[in-house]
């Protein structure tokens, strides 16, 4: 059967080697295509070849040829790409040092074994050791900072960097999309103002991201920013200088596809929006009704105030249209499916907060399913997801714990069920599930068996899911154009009785393949007489 598509093994000649990485590094690693494209890029890069829109600024006001913004999803190797890129040209003696900046904490843990594995000595930069000697702690390659610890001690770090010895050095963004850049309110970008100011001394900077857009219009730091003309009027975009879109990935065998399951449902309003308490309560009385009720399609709404109160309803377990129920229930056979073939498998469910996250605990244990929650305010919480790694736990109950930075190649279901609706948050989530490890890419064929992802059917996470493998541009808009209008929120939902959708409301659906069809355009006949209603119109 196939193998991913770069080779982790030992290749011929290298066996016991140990290369210009120093002792114990793995130096057989072969790049994947696009890893070889990227080291070929920082070389030229570094060589001063000007790139191919080289007239046009970055995001932080400097040189485009300083700056690499590479856009590739989880499980394309970004992490080994960019370690192997500062190899091979510390090899060459265009490099000496490098500097990883990342959002999270639990993420350095990844940088630092993914370093060991190439025998890189990457090094916590700690702000009381480095005082006086530079910023290189015990002569290592590299050193790792958080984006909060940067800022922190931005005074001292900007005085270590600029003085140092080693002027060839390499800066790295980790999920860059987080380093906002406005001028106009710099205190209010402070991850991204203080990035500018460290990095402003390095040969290189390579912005990493899986999801190059934010949901502020602004743009963000090691990026090249271009000027297209979108809907008559001039824009700028960012653009990404090399590429990896998933579905590139679910070719090549490196990540699973995702089928998508939304549950559709009608959901019950009080007339002139003061018939149900809204509150977080999930309990029998939280559903009642207050006065007259009115009836909205969860797929079909287009208002987008009704549009939102139909999800924060859909997601609550004990509404009366039992979306978010039927949701679970489904996604729980399809993990007991999955085990069949792939015994360690597991499930995220992301919930909207704590008492939500509980009472959908409450639900899989009653079930007799093994449950980890993990949530901010839980010291123990970095200790679940590790558990959870291990295999020590059927389901994992998340509350914005698990968007960016988490990995666990068990995860093959996904329930999402949150209000949360921006693409970037969503994305993020549902390709929690996407990796392969070598165990399980040495008995499956390509393409991987699938993950699922189970979600309410809003027309707006339905939309997103019909692009999530494809590379979409991140538009910047002049402030004044940067949301467009809503749509008028009066006037009464849809009053349609029940059976005028023959049960449609009540279906889920169904969406497959990497590339996405669009299930929302010319229904088949089947669909047409047993669907009427449905998001398949």
């Amino acid at each position: 059967m196939a193998a991913p598509s770069f080779d982790l093994g030992p290749r011929p000649g290298g066996a016991g080697g140990r290369g210009n990485s120093g002792p114990g590094g793995d130096t057989t690693i072969r790049p994947r295509q696009w890893q070889s494209q990227l080291i070929q890029l920082l070389r030229r890069r570094l060589e001063g070849t000007p790139p191919s829109a080289a007239a046009s600024s970055t995001a932080s006001g400097q040189g485009p040829g300083q700056d690499v913004l590479i856009h590739a999803g989880p499980g394309a190797g970004k992490t080994l790409g960019a370690l192997l890129g500062f190899q091979r040209l510390q090899a060459e003696g265009r490099l000496q040092h490098f500097v990883v900046f990342c959002h999270r904490s639990s993420i350095a843990g990844q940088w630092r074994a993914a370093a060991a594995r190439l025998g890189l000595r990457l090094a916590e930069w700690e702000p009381e050791l480095s005082t006086g000697r530079g910023p290189w702690v015990d002569g290592s390659h590299g050193l790792l900072l958080t984006y909060q610890g940067a800022g922190r001690n931005l005074e001292q770090l900007e005085q270590q960097l600029t003085a140092s010895e080693a002027l060839n050095w390499l800066a790295i963004a980790d999920e860059v999309h987080h380093l906002g850049v406005d001028p106009e309110e710099p205190e209010a970008t402070a991850w991204g103002h203080a990035f500018s100011r460290l990095s402003a001394s390095a040969s290189l900077r390579l912005g990493l991201t899986g999801t190059p857009f934010r949901a502020d219009n602004l743009g963000f730091c090691a990026a090249r920013r271009v000027q297209v003309f979108d809907e008559g009027v001039w824009v700028e975009q960012i653009a990404p200088d090399l590429s990896v879109e998933p579905r590139q990935l679910i070719a090549a065998g490196d990540v699973r596809p995702l089928e998508f399951r939304f549950q559709d449902g009608w959901v019950d309003h009080g007339r002139q929006g003061q018939a149900f308490e809204d509150g977080s309560g999930d309990g029998p009385g939280a559903a009642a009704p207050v006065g007259d009720t009115e009836r909205s399609p969860l797929s079909l709404e287009q208002r987008e105030s009704w549009r939102a109160r139909n999800l924060r309803r859909a997601i609550r377990l004990g509404d009366s249209s039992s979306i978010a129920l039927r949701l679970l229930l489904n996604a729980r056979r399809r993990l007991e499916s999955v085990r069949r073939q792939h015994p360690e498998a597991g499930g995220l469910v992301i919930a909207r907060d704590i008492a939500h996250a509980r009472r959908i605990s409450g639900l899989l244990e009653e079930e007799g399913d093994r449950v980890h929650l993990v949530h901010s305010q839980d010291p123990d919480a970095q200790a679940r997801l590790a558990a959870f790694q291990g295999g020590e736990a059927d389901w994992l109950v998340s509350v914005d714990m698990c968007a960016e930075g988490f990995d666990a190649a068990r995860l093959r279901v996904v329930a999402y069920l949150t209000t949360v609706v921006t693409r970037t948050r969503f994305v993020q989530a549902i390709t929690r599930a996407v990796r392969m490890d070598d165990s399980r890419a040495a008995l499956e064929a390509v393409p991987r068996h699938p993950s699922y992802v189970f979600a309410p059917a809003d027309p707006l996470l339905m939309r997103y899911a019909r692009s999530w493998s494809l590379s979409e541009p991140y538009l910047i808009r002049p402030k004044a154009a940067a949301l467009p209008p809503e749509p008028a929120a009066g006037g009464r939902a849809p009053t349609l009785p029940l059976q005028a959708v023959e049960d449609g409301a009540g279906e889920v659906i169904r969406v497959k393949g990497p590339q996405l069809p669009s299930f929302l355009s010319r229904p088949s006949a089947r669909e047409t007489r047993g669907q009427r209603g449905s998001a398949t119109r």
